[in-house]
């Protein structure tokens, strides 16, 4: 067994210390490349390097680690069932699931998120192709970064019942809003548009399956009435799963987009992984194509093209919704949407996992309202009931 240790914080460690990481895959390689990667930013440190799922539950009180990247197929003891017992142990730790693109493991990674994993990355197939290691070194150490520094916000008092979001089955304890917000001086507010909504658009991130679970399982009405298209940050596979998560929740037919079908209400289209998803007219009709271009915003598939492309379609008529997830897609997309009558909702920072999507488009003044998830679907059902206010 190969372990490496380093030397835990005292208590009165200042804030600004270095994010202590455990790293644990069976692995060498992968250890040592992650470890590497780590050690290489300034604001971050290998805090300890495990084989197992077994080797993690014994060290973590020990280590004290914030963020913990855990793989999921390991001996003695694997990562989903490593997972609860260390969050027993430490409740505020974060868990980012590592794992290769199979549909078994999009599956175990769906389920950890319902058990209080944080996130979940896929590992390449190879370390040997330059391309997808750089894709996956960028992603793990973002997710990181940003989970990493959540996490170390100072706790607040729970939140009142009005704003806490009400996730019931569909997400763990990674989604529940115990941390402080950050306080923000007043931002601006748009008034909603005066154009009735013909479809509802959404961008999602980090945290977004567990949110768009929650979401869907309020807008029965107005699925049934309007075409909804989602774009989530996601690799093949887990798009199709997430899909498939989505059927359920919303009870209403969900499935990964398919160039060049129709447009329909009463169904919810879904980005597939490794494609972006526009919209098109065709005839009277609207129509899916899907795009096997360059990455946008570090994405494929990613929000802006979706955004973009409805108003092409819808005009005024778009709104979008922008809910939780690292860096700053949708926020383009979302001017654009402004610009031509329709509106965009951001979720609110104290119930995103990351406040760094919909953050940037409420800072970029284009939102008509930010609100906690749980107060997404009323107003989304009032807007397309027709009430403006």
């Amino acid at each position: 067994m190969s372990v490496a240790l380093a030397s835990s914080p005292s208590r009165d460690a200042v804030r600004h210390e270095p994010l202590r990481v455990m790293v644990v895959d069976d692995s060498v390689v992968i250890r040592g490349l992650i470890g590497r990667w780590i050690e290489a930013e300034p604001d971050m440190v290998v805090a300890a390097s495990l084989r197992t799922g077994l080797d993690a539950v014994n060290q973590v009180e020990r280590v004290n680690p914030d963020v913990a990247v855990l793989d999921i197929e390991m001996p003695d003891l694997d990562g989903i069932a490593a997972l609860p017992r260390l969050l027993a142990k430490k409740p505020n730790l974060v868990v980012i699931m590592a794992s290769t693109l199979t549909r078994r493991n999009a599956e175990i990674s769906f389920k950890a998120l319902s058990l209080g994993a944080s996130d979940y990355i896929p590992k390449p197939e190879s370390t040997r192709e330059p391309a997808a290691a750089d894709i996956f070194r960028h992603d793990l150490i973002q997710k990181i970064r940003h989970l990493g520094a959540k996490h170390r916000r100072p706790a607040a008092a729970a939140p009142s019942p009005a704003l806490a979001p009400d996730l019931g089955r569909t997400a763990g304890p990674a989604m529940r809003p115990t941390l402080a917000p950050v306080a923000h001086p007043q931002l601006l507010r748009r008034a909603f548009s005066t154009h009735a909504p013909r479809v509802l658009v959404i961008g999602a991130s980090t945290g977004g399956p567990q949110a768009l679970m929650a979401l869907v399982s309020e807008l029965g009405a107005v699925i049934d009435r309007f075409p909804v298209l989602i774009t989530q940050h996601m690799p093949p596979t887990f798009t199709t799963i997430l899909a498939e998560h989505l059927a359920r929740s919303s009870h209403r037919p969900a499935r990964e987009g398919i160039d060049g079908e129709l447009v329909r209400p009463g169904r919810i289209y879904l980005a597939p992984g490794g494609r972006h998803m526009r919209v098109v007219r065709n005839g009277a009709n609207a129509a899916i194509a899907l795009d096997d271009g360059p990455p946008v915003n570090f994405c494929k598939p990613a929000v802006d093209p979706l955004f973009s492309s409805a108003i092409e379609v819808w005009q005024g008529g778009v709104l979008a919704v922008v809910l939780t997830g690292m860096g700053s897609d949708g926020m383009r997309g979302g001017k654009d949407i402004v610009a031509a009558g329709g509106s965009v909702i951001a979720q609110d920072e104290a119930t995103s996992v990351v406040w760094g999507m919909p953050g940037a488009a409420t800072h970029a003044g284009i939102c008509a309202a930010v609100l906690p998830l749980n107060q997404i679907a009323p107003k989304l059902i009032q807007l397309f009931a027709g009430v403006r206010s």
